[in-house]
């Protein structure tokens, strides 16, 4: 009897390590004493790092950076030996996060990115031979100068002065200067397909929501960023998808770092080698906060129970709520909803760890149909 738990978070509630633990102590309860594998999976969000740390084991670091607004902020980031290279997996939402500045007025334009670049730095000084970077939940929209300018790159004036004022003096760069890229690998979890400008891109699909007003203000600023990499670095990435994620910076870790963007999920389920464990398993355990056709667009639950049903294993999807449907009950062997009906959202968020552990003890006979029926 092989079970994998492979939860991503039940966001406001509890971590993806903290779901897997109320779902172990309920089949505990149950009877289910087989062998139990716990590999987290997450996005390109929140608990991206904590995911891969469970799984890969890891060093944790802290340091002082720059929040969005110039603040300083402990941040952490986590150091990992994996196939003879030391990898650092961060998220840049612990730098440069729109939670971080909820407290003070959106002012987008003097949010930086600066904080994810000391991160970034700070791991190159620690030896990191690869970067894994989740750049979900950003304050920004500075097209990653902020980032870039730790980096090492230079932004000159038409004087030849060196602007320090970033991003803030955005539409005064002339130039840019840099010898050579950082001497990193860096793969970037990204979850949106936008573009750096126009109508789907970064200012006036996610800048209103970062304080943006004047939509064309914002939107001549990384178009005029974008014309000065392709003239002084030779690269031209505006285009591409998700150089639009987090206020551009997808757009600047392709151009100032020669970054790779991927699907979060994909990204942690490789670097945790994911695939390996479902193989080794013969039943699946995942879910989220919420299951509902979203969960079916590029959610981690769905992309796992599609690597689930390729191996040939039953896979269970367990949510908070569950909007039930026929395509999401076509995706899972099982849906088994945490919350009660008729109890508030609020006192379910409140007792979340307690809620999954009962369901899950409730459902022991349901779990071993499940082996029983494996071939």
């Amino acid at each position: 009897m092989r079970l994998l738990l492979a939860l991503d978070k039940f966001k406001g509630s509890l971590t993806a390590k903290q779901a897997s633990q109320a779902i172990l102590r309920g089949l505990r309860r149950a009877g289910l004493d087989g062998q139990i594998n716990i590999c987290p999976i997450a996005d390109g969000g929140e608990g991206f790092t904590e995911a891969i740390v469970t799984a890969l084991g890891g060093e944790w670091k802290e340091l002082l950076v720059s929040d969005a607004q110039g603040r300083h902020i402990p941040a952490k980031y986590a150091l990992i030996q994996r196939d003879g290279k030391l990898v650092a997996a961060m998220e840049m939402s612990a730098a440069s996060g729109l939670a971080l500045v909820s407290d003070l007025p959106l002012d987008p334009r003097t949010a930086t990115t600066r904080g994810t670049g000391e991160m970034m730095l700070h791991a190159l000084q620690c030896g990191a031979q690869r970067i894994l970077l989740g750049i979900g939940g950003s304050a920004t929209n500075d097209g990653g100068i902020g980032m870039a300018s730790v980096l090492g790159y230079q932004f000159l004036d038409e004087n030849e002065e060196l602007l320090t004022n970033l991003p803030a003096d955005l539409e005064r760069v002339h130039r840019i200067a840099k010898e050579h890229r950082i001497p990193c690998e860096v793969d970037v979890a990204c979850d949106v397909t936008n573009p750096l400008l126009g109508e789907h891109g970064a200012t006036r699909v996610y800048g209103p929501q970062k304080g943006v007003h004047d939509i064309n203000f914002f939107e001549t600023r990384l178009e005029n960023l974008a014309d000065l990499v392709a003239r002084d670095l030779g690269c031209d990435h505006r285009n591409q998808p998700g150089a639009g994620a987090a206020g551009g910076l997808g757009f600047g870790l392709l151009s100032f770092c020669g970054a790779e963007l991927h699907c979060g999920f994909d990204l942690v389920a490789e670097i945790t080698g994911l695939e390996e464990k479902i193989h080794a398993a013969d039943v699946v355990i995942t879910g989220e906060g919420k299951l509902d056709a979203q969960t079916l667009h590029g959610k981690g639950p769905a992309g796992l129970a599609r690597m689930a049903r390729a191996a040939g294993k039953k896979v269970i999807g367990v949510g908070g709520i569950i909007d039930d449907s026929p395509a999401l009950r076509e995706a899972f062997d099982g849906l088994w909803q945490v919350k009660p009906e008729g109890m508030p959202v609020k006192e379910a968020l409140a007792r979340a760890s307690e809620l999954l552990e009962e369901a899950v003890a409730a459902r022991g006979d349901s779990i071993k149909a499940l082996f029983a029926s494996q071939p």
